[in-house]
């Protein structure tokens, strides 16, 4: 299926000429297919732990950052009224609909809707917020991404509670400057949750995708690629989705996982249920500079990507040894030789920025809520993965639960 989808792109992008709308948008389409298409095709890494190890990640988004243990999530869940059917039409009422939640969906006036033209949140605080009510709010944050797969799953009315929140959030930024308080800003982010539907968005290469597009129909053609790309991907796995930020750079990790030896049953006489308890695990690296433009606002510029540590044998070898998409050279080609192109510069606002969280706008005003899980700017270090497929663990498994053989 994305073989199909990728084939479809670069197809449709020879036939168009260059004027064409669409041109710009199927080209990066192309470009974001190649590389992150690549965790369907075994070139991608095991979740190797975040550096510090604070806080939980996957469905349940850090607790620890905030002090909480399990039977705290649960009494969170109790008190909202959260349930696994939260996944249905949001014609119906939602399980999380809380008090708080009915409560924010009233205050429409307060959703945000700045654009990046004129940005409406400027830093500093403009409401003061009590410790109790940052930490209400941030818990129903996290309360919501946790039954949301940190929003890709979430509704309607879902989405909208969350804007309220974050807005109210925002108005309270206790950081004047955010984009240019490095000792914040620096250290090891973990995504906990966005309004997009799709993670993969805050990485800058997506960014950089999206700043290519000059017009309404191209933005709306954009989405629906990045729809469309989510779906192709809908084997996969996602795990932790990280941002490191240096004094220079903002580095983005990615770590997917995806099922490796799938319903054998159809090729041979065995009979069972589902696949082999095998992954391609993999981690896609996008490295962008970062650059201040004021006091909210930072300007990215996309560099290189990689796929680091593959846990697949013989290609994380070719992988190791610096092979990676140097996507500022391709930029810089396709600058010379197509009309009108030029290398995007994506604009990211920070708009709330605190020792523990720290809530993002790209340039389409999606929001991404982040939880700080360490003061390190050192990336990833991916070496440790066994490029085995993760059978050197499976038997290990199997020995401990079944055979229980001493060696």
């Amino acid at each position: 299926q994305h073989s199909l989808l990728s084939f479809s792109y670069l197809l449709l992008l020879v036939l168009l000429p260059k004027s064409t709308s669409m041109h710009s948008v199927l080209l990066s389409c192309v470009l974001s297919l190649f590389v992150y298409g690549s965790q369907c095709n075994g070139l991608v890494v095991p979740y190797a732990g975040h550096l510090s190890g604070s806080v939980l990640w996957g469905n349940r988004l850090g607790s620890a950052a905030l002090g909480m243990t399990n039977a705290d999530d649960a009494e969170i869940a109790d008190v909202n009224g959260l349930s696994d059917d939260m996944t249905e039409s949001s014609d119906a009422e939602s399980p999380a609909e809380s008090e708080l939640m009915k409560e924010v969906l009233a205050e429409d006036s307060l959703v945000a809707t700045a654009t990046p033209e004129e940005p409406m949140f400027e830093g500093g605080i403009s409401e003061p917020l009590s410790e109790s009510q940052v930490t209400e709010y941030f818990l129903f944050l996290q309360s919501l991404a946790a039954i949301t797969s940190r929003g890709e799953q979430a509704t309607d009315d879902q989405l909208n509670a969350a804007r309220s929140v974050v807005a109210k959030l925002e108005a309270a930024n206790p950081t004047a400057e955010p984009a240019k308080d490095k000792y914040l800003l620096e250290g090891t982010w973990n995504l906990a949750f966005t309004d997009t539907r799709h993670l993969f968005r805050s990485s800058p290469f997506f960014m950089a995708g999206r700043a290519v597009c000059q017009t309404k129909e191209q933005l709306e053609q954009y989405e629906w690629f990045c729809t469309m790309h989510r779906k192709a991907l809908a084997i996969s796995q996602i795990s932790a989705v990280r941002q490191v930020i240096t004094p220079t750079q903002l580095i983005s990790e990615f770590e997917v996982q995806a099922g490796a030896v799938p319903f054998l049953s159809d090729f041979t006489p065995f009979m069972y249920s589902g696949g082999m308890p095998l992954t391609i695990d993999g981690a896609i690296v996008s490295t962008a500079d970062l650059s201040t433009i004021n006091a909210t606002a930072y300007e990215l510029y996309m560099d290189t990507v990689q796929i680091k540590g593959s846990n697949l044998p013989g290609l994380r070898q070719i992988l190791d040894n610096g092979l990676e998409l140097q996507s500022r050279m391709l930029g810089d080609f396709l600058e010379t030789n197509i009309d009108r192109y030029s290398n995007p510069r994506p604009v990211v606002r920070t708009t709330y920025l605190s020792e523990q969280f720290r809530i993002s706008r790209d340039m389409d005003d999606n929001i991404f809520v982040y939880v700080k899980t360490s003061d390190a700017i050192t990336p990833t270090d991916y070496s440790k993965i066994d490029a085995d497929l993760g059978i050197g663990r499976l038997v290990d498994g199997f020995n401990k639960a079944v055979t229980k053989i001493d060696f």
